[in-house]
């Protein structure tokens, strides 16, 4: 619509006539606000669960700049490639998530259905049963004695999750981040979001110390926010930034200190960000697929045996006991 002409207070009222819920309550801010005179990233800055500290600063620049048509196309251009790579990442979660329930919905049935059947039948016969089977006898009994005091606690215990998650995300992330496949997957995410924001906040024009101040808050490794800071610590000493890359060699890669270099030397830092962040995006995709690959024959045999154990667990005592009647 800006693009067209059409001026920002009609293109509001135009979205309002088809907004509403959250969506609605932001428009009718920004009306507010520029009613007043105010500009559209005064009005952003009051919704942060809705606008992050990058795409504020873009838009206020842009604002400032007279180019709010082309930034807002890149801004727009950004969340496509984020929804893409939540749909990458969602889609690679969402087997190993559907095998863990089917293993869960699995075990329940046979602790709640078959094995108390199979319990009664050896305690009639008095059968000397073997420690695995006593101990899934047990389970099922507790499960099937205290169902509803269970699901309570279960309830309980993931709102309890929930909230601790909520109030200490960052702990959470930590122990995640630590896992010795998700790490590396972790960092190659980071890199590839501090670089594609980078690129955004530079092509908006956004000197560089103020960008990477920016850009630390879209990171989630400790690692790698202490590695931004300190490259910022390097630029505001007046050095170039691939020099700050230089000295945590362990968290930037190789390549993307070179591509930094290449920019720095033909002025056009912005453009090396976002080819960076398309190498590292790629370099993401096929980090994922691989541990998809690995993943899915590990879960299954995982989950294959374990479901295996517990049959034998019920069906070895029952060819002791039938072994036993063919020696009588």
């Amino acid at each position: 619509m800006l693009q067209a002409g059409i001026p920002i207070l009609e293109i509001v009222d135009s979205l309002l006539e088809s907004s509403k819920g959250s969506q609605r309550k932001i428009l009718e801010t920004m009306k507010a606000d520029l009613n007043e005179g105010k500009h559209i990233y005064s009005s952003l800055e009051k919704f942060p669960r809705a606008f992050d500290k990058v795409t504020v600063n873009i838009i206020k620049a842009s604002e400032e700049a007279g180019t709010l048509d082309v930034v807002l196309n890149d801004v727009k251009e950004n969340i496509k490639k984020d929804m893409e790579f939540s749909d990458k990442v969602r889609a690679a979660l969402m087997y190993p998530i559907f095998i863990v329930f089917v293993f869960i919905a699995v075990l329940v049935m046979i602790l709640v259905v078959v094995v108390p059947k199979i319990a009664t039948v050896f305690t009639r016969l008095n059968v000397e049963l073997p420690l695995p089977t006593q101990i899934m006898i047990g389970l099922s009994q507790f499960i099937t004695s205290y169902t509803v005091p269970l699901i309570i606690f279960l309830v309980l215990f993931a709102v309890g999750v929930a909230y601790l998650y909520k109030m200490q995300k960052q702990i959470f992330l930590s122990i995640l981040f630590s896992l010795p496949l998700v790490s590396e997957l972790a960092k190659q995410i980071d890199l590839t979001r501090f670089s594609h924001s980078l690129y955004l906040l530079l092509n908006a024009g956004i000197p560089i110390v103020s960008a990477l101040e920016l850009s630390v808050s879209v990171v989630k490794k400790r690692d790698i926010s202490d590695a931004i800071k300190k490259a910022l610590e390097v630029v505001s000493s007046g050095k170039k930034l691939s020099d700050g890359f230089k000295e945590n060699k362990h968290v930037f890669p190789g390549i993307m200190i070179k591509i930094t270099e290449a920019g720095e030397k033909t002025g056009s830092l912005e453009k090396s960000m976002a080819d960076t962040s398309e190498f590292l995006d790629y370099q993401v995709s096929k980090t994922l697929k691989t541990l998809t690959a690995l993943l899915e024959p590990v879960m299954l045999v995982g989950v294959g045996v374990l479901i295996g154990g517990m049959m034998l667990a019920i069906i070895a005592p029952i060819y002791n006991l039938i072994g036993q009647v063919g020696n009588r």
